[in-house]
């Protein structure tokens, strides 16, 4: 079932962060499918959130889609190299986003393999958020597309894979060092030993 418009208005991104664990990405792009089961996640809670671009309800060109109403894709490029796909939360003008991180294969692998130049599959075809949107073919040409929507190219569904408390692992957030006091907040969620979630120091 694809999640509705009204499960992205939760005001509390920590929460959609959290249980956004165990839903599937899923793309539709020229025909070609391909979906993957969220296992890692990182909330960024604006405008108090110094990790967050929209810090201080910064708005600018880019931003401006974390301000649109929950339900709404947020894709930017980051290093001038990786795509980072995020899902605006809350309500409209409130700039609440979620970065996906990592996702675990369920359709189309052949395609993923072409798309990451990869011969063989290993788990960093879409460990990390530049190689999840690689594999799933998501770019910013897809910013600010409706999720929620059976039509758009990136959607989200609930198909009932659930997590208990006790597989799911909080952290500080990766790569966020420059945040001061907001770097160590535990807005990081993943599924324990989950061979695709970032093994990276944090």
């Amino acid at each position: 079932m694809i999640l509705k418009k009204s499960y992205y208005s939760n005001p509390d991104v920590l929460y959609i962060a959290n249980d956004l664990l165990g839903k599937v990405l899923y793309t539709e792009i020229n025909g070609i499918i391909t979906s993957g089961i969220i296992v890692e996640t990182e909330a960024y809670k604006a405008p108090e959130d110094k990790a967050s671009h929209a810090y201080n309800n910064r708005k600018t060109e880019r931003t401006k889609t974390m301000f649109l109403d929950g339900g709404h894709a947020y894709i930017y490029l980051c290093y001038g190299i990786h795509e980072m796909f995020n899902v605006v939360t809350g309500q409209p003008g409130t700039p609440h986003a979620v970065l996906i991180r990592a996702i675990e294969p369920l359709e189309g692998t052949e395609t993923m393999l072409l798309r990451r130049n990869m011969k063989e599959f290993k788990s960093n075809i879409s460990k990390g958020p530049g190689s999840l949107t690689r594999a799933l073919g998501i770019t910013r040409q897809f910013n600010e597309c409706k999720l929620y929507d059976s039509k758009s190219p990136v959607r989200i569904y609930d198909e009932r894979i659930q997590y208990n408390k006790s597989q799911i692992g909080i952290s500080k957030r990766i790569g966020v060092q420059y945040a001061e006091e907001s770097a160590d907040w535990p807005y990081r969620f993943f599924v324990k030993e989950n061979e695709y979630v970032s093994k990276l120091s944090v």
